[in-house]
């Protein structure tokens, strides 16, 4: 039977553990104060819900106890049950077991209510799954200015602090000409009016993805979305050194902890803010640092890769994670709403292989084959791994070999096989490869074999 959870905005627990900041259909925002230090949590109302039906039964279970008893139950809940103890607080104040008073005045200055979205997340998935896509639509979907709001970077190998927040580099900059006569300097004129300018190499600092948009968040009203592409694929404890700390928030969404930046960094920041009045004296001059309210930090993390860098526990638990399953996807119109036929049904995407056979199919085909090989959906392909024109997926030209004949292909495939002398695929042997796969049947062995 499903619970009615009576909690609201405002609500805090009798021994301040726990305050909602915040909720919307499907969640609630969450300040969590354990031992000094403090937190944001998402809270699913579905997850919470399966805690005050288990503890309205065993009411003096504890917080791991409702964890074991519980976990599997839903995809999302295995992302939140190391919310457990804060799950089991909110689900005893519904209850009543633990006293909660409420604070009227709690709200989220700044907050955008049109764009409510997680202030940090992170969109992962197989290859192909759409989560970049995701991300351009809900940028598209909100009126977001993709030039003036959105700074996107990729992380890699050899990104590093200088790569993603900035640093001293030799530019060329046209600077004043002059010359010293009996020790004075004097202007060289290109006319009598103007100086004349020459080309130098030059050290400046200059601002990478994350400066630019901290500086355009400071400055503006409206959201301001840095988006990190293959986040997995860097460092991170290299690439964020001291901007970690700024990925806590407080009640207000602004950086709960500041940092100080280094000189140059500072003097820079000093700079820009000069022409800006409204902003905090110790932001302005670039004493300290902290993420304001409307910057966003979304990234995408392709499950397939092995990262040279894994991810730590306590740089996970400071972002919102979004898993984009592989499924066979609708299309939408350009106002974002769901194209559909003439019955009323949303309309899937229609690829095909040279016109022969089912993209989707195919898949479904390939992807249980990689599970059978692998156990594990991350080495599998989404829709879109492949790219289509006009809803067909194509080898390549056909390429036939010197006497004008296509290959023909007997027995094992191997990789060479699906290539000519000059490195072309051979349409063939490709076909051959799809047919293989569609005959699989699924206890991995070809049918009518």
């Amino acid at each position: 039977m499903e619970n009615i959870i009576n909690l609201k905005i405002g609500d805090t627990s009798d021994n301040g553990q726990i305050t909602i900041i915040d909720e919307d259909r499907l969640c609630y925002l969450v300040k969590s104060t354990s031992r000094g230090a403090y937190g944001l949590r998402t809270i699913s109302k579905s997850l919470l819900d399966e805690y005050i039906d288990y503890f309205g039964k065993h009411p003096d279970a504890t917080a791991n106890e409702a964890r074991d008893a519980l976990s599997g139950l839903s995809e999302i809940d295995k992302f939140e049950y190391g919310y457990t103890s804060t799950l089991r607080v909110m689900a005893l104040m519904a209850l009543g077991q633990i006293e909660k008073s409420t604070d009227q005045s709690i709200t989220i200055p700044h907050k955008n209510r049109e764009f409510d979205f997680p202030l940090q997340q992170i969109f992962y998935g197989a290859p192909g799954t759409g989560k970049s896509h995701r991300i351009k639509e809900i940028i598209k979907e909100h009126g977001i200015d993709e030039k003036e709001q959105v700074i996107r970077t990729t992380f890699h190998p050899d990104s590093d602090y200088s790569t993603f927040v900035g640093c001293y580099k030799p530019i060329m900059k046209s600077v004043p000409q002059t010359y010293v006569v009996e020790g004075n300097e004097k202007p060289v004129m290109a006319d009598k009016d103007n100086q004349a300018t020459k080309d130098e190499i030059v050290y400046d600092y200059t601002p990478q993805a994350f400066v630019q948009a901290y500086t355009k968040a400071w400055t503006t009203n409206e959201p301001v979305i840095l988006v990190i592409e293959e986040i997995n694929r860097g460092n991170c404890a290299q690439i964020f050194g001291d901007i970690f700390q700024l990925l806590d928030r407080g009640n207000d969404n602004v950086s709960e902890y500041e940092i100080t930046p280094d000189q140059a960094l500072e003097n820079y920041l000093k700079e820009y803010f000069a022409a800006f009045d409204d902003l905090d004296e110790q932001i302005k001059t670039g004493k300290i640092m902290k993420l304001p309210a409307n910057l966003y930090i979304w990234a995408t993390m392709n499950t397939s890769d092995q990262s040279l860098f894994p991810i730590d526990s306590a740089f996970k638990r400071r972002w919102e994670w979004k898993y984009i399953k592989i499924t066979w996807p609708y299309k939408k119109n350009e106002d974002g709403s769901f194209k559909t036929d003439e019955n009323g049904e949303k309309v899937h995407f229609n690829y095909s292989i040279e016109g022969d056979h089912d993209w989707w199919k195919f898949l479904q085909q390939i992807n249980a084959i990689i599970d059978k090989m692998t156990n594990s959906a991350d080495k599998q392909l989404g829709y879109f791994f492949a790219k289509a024109k006009d809803d067909i997926i194509s080898f390549a030209k056909k390429i036939k070999d010197k006497d004008e004949n296509e290959k023909e292909v007997i027995g094992h495939l191997t990789f060479p096989e699906f290539y000519d002398g000059d490195g072309n695929v051979v349409p063939d042997v490709a076909r051959q490869f799809i047919e293989h796969v569609m005959a699989w049947n699924t206890e991995g062995k070809k049918e009518n074999s």
